[in-house]
């Protein structure tokens, strides 16, 4: 799927850039899900907590089947739906049983298409095995770090891991960010890249399509009096200058390494922020 240029018949088209894509269908009523609370970045007290939210369409949040947990059952592709609560298309999947499930749809999968689940699926584009079924050098997503929790990684448009190795004791994989990381033999993963692969290149032309997905406007820190930001202040524009990054609460930022020596430090092999 290609990107869609507009004629400039209003300011708001002149650079609006969008995926093109006709679905077919409203989403299937026994897989939605209202959501009740928006918060719009508001805690229990009603402050602010999360700064630029608020606002945007009703949605019905789509319930992802995460852990691909019909095994053995073929089910076959209904039809690729848009979801608005994330960036890639979503696939409705009818199994045999007359069970039905949505799926994030993997780039290349189709409708009619025939997939499954197991240790005994084929290596195919949108069949969910064990990683150490699949061969090295796949292109995997949906990616478990639990066995059974469901999938937790690679689930954004466009990404996709890559297996590297394999032993008795696990398996290496290189993540979309570059980092390669050790997984349990027993973790699952779907085969292919995740759908809608043009996603990072669209351009909604203008900020009221923001504001619809529940965006508010977000004010540079140094366009700001220094009394509400650290980077405010100063004679006509200028920039941060000699003063170190800092958000909003006197904080680092803008390469301050934030993350604390959690569990899984042990299972990665290389940062992905070392270039080689």
């Amino acid at each position: 799927m290609q990107l869609k240029s507009y004629k400039p018949t209003t300011p708001g088209r002149r650079h609006l850039a969008l995926v093109e894509v006709k679905f077919k269908g409203k989403p299937e009523k026994s897989l939605i899900a209202r959501v009740s609370h928006h918060s719009a970045g508001r805690n229990y007290a009603g402050r602010v907590t999360i700064r630029h939210r608020g606002g945007g369409e009703k949605r019905f949040l789509r319930i992802i089947d995460w852990k691909r947990n019909i095994e053995g059952i073929p089910g076959k592709v209904d039809r690729l739906e848009y979801d608005p609560n994330r960036s890639s298309w979503i696939a409705l999947i009818v199994y045999g049983n007359g069970a039905k499930r949505y799926i994030l749809a993997p780039d290349g999968l189709v409708e009619g298409q025939i997939i499954m689940a197991g240790n005994k699926a084929p290596i195919e584009v949108g069949n969910c095995l064990p990683l150490s079924e699949i061969p090295i050098g796949m292109a995997i997503h949906n990616l478990e770090i639990r066995p059974g929790r469901g999938a937790q990684m690679v689930r954004s448009a466009g990404q996709a891991a890559i297996i590297q190795a394999k032993d008795e004791k696990g398996i290496d994989v290189k993540l979309p960010s570059g980092e390669l990381r050790r997984f349990v033999i027993d973790a699952k993963a779907t085969i292919g890249q995740v759908s809608n692969v043009m996603h990072k290149n669209e351009k909604l032309g203008k900020a009221g399509r923001r504001r619809h997905m529940g965006w508010r406007p977000a004010v540079r820190g140094v366009a700001m009096n220094p009394r509400r930001h650290p980077h405010g202040g100063g004679e006509g524009r200028s920039g941060i200058g000699l003063k170190s990054p800092k958000s909003l609460w006197g904080k680092r930022t803008m390469g301050k390494k934030t993350r604390k020596n959690k569990y899984s430090n042990r299972l990665i092999l290389k940062d992905g922020r070392i270039k080689e």
